[in-house]
């Protein structure tokens, strides 16, 4: 079965959502680590109601407005709960079209070399300041049983991911520039 599953699976653990609210939390809470598009998301909603491992009532907004509110059953709580506690094998390095780039250099002058790398280290610079500031709402660490633990944890990451990139770019930079003196 598909990872988008257990996603939907798990956020739903948290609380019940609709469709749109799934398609947030994809765009936003999860976006650094996960993506589904809208496209992806109702397809698989109606996969996991035939599984019986999600139910949803409609609830009407105004005078004719209806939303399906999904909630998880504790049929999709068990399965949910049984793929997040099996251990898994490290993932393979996912591609990465940029050190693809890298990787043939040597094909371009030290001008543009430089400036591509400079690009990319204003660009996850950026990435890292939009990420300290989401961890500057945390006023202290979540509680080990809080639904944002795992959250604050992830965002950690994030933040550690940008610091290394933005780390490995001024290193390539420092190279680039010391290799052409020679």
């Amino acid at each position: 079965m598909g990872t988008l599953k257990y996603a939907i699976l798990g956020l739903l653990n948290r609380k019940p959502m609709t469709g749109y609210d799934l398609s947030k939390e994809f765009n936003f809470q999860l976006n650094e680590f996960w993506s589904a598009k809208h496209s992806q998301i109702y397809p698989e909603l109606k996969k996991l109601t035939n599984e019986d491992l999600i139910v949803h009532e409609v609830e009407i907004s105004g005078d004719v407005l209806e939303k399906k509110v999904y909630y998880i059953t504790e049929k999709g709580k068990d399965e949910f709960l049984t793929w997040l506690s099996k251990d898994m094998p490290m993932e393979p390095t996912p591609k990465n079209k940029f050190r693809l780039r890298v990787y043939f250099y040597n094909n371009l002058d030290l001008e543009s070399r430089i400036a591509l790398l400079k690009h990319q280290r204003i660009q996850h610079s950026k990435r890292l300041e939009f990420l300290i500031s989401q961890k500057d709402a945390y006023t202290e660490i979540p509680a080990f049983y809080d639904d944002y633990f795992g959250d604050y944890l992830v965002l950690d990451g994030a933040i550690i991911r940008e610091e290394g990139q933005i780390k490995w770019l001024n290193n390539c930079i420092d190279i680039c520039l010391k290799q052409s003196k020679k």
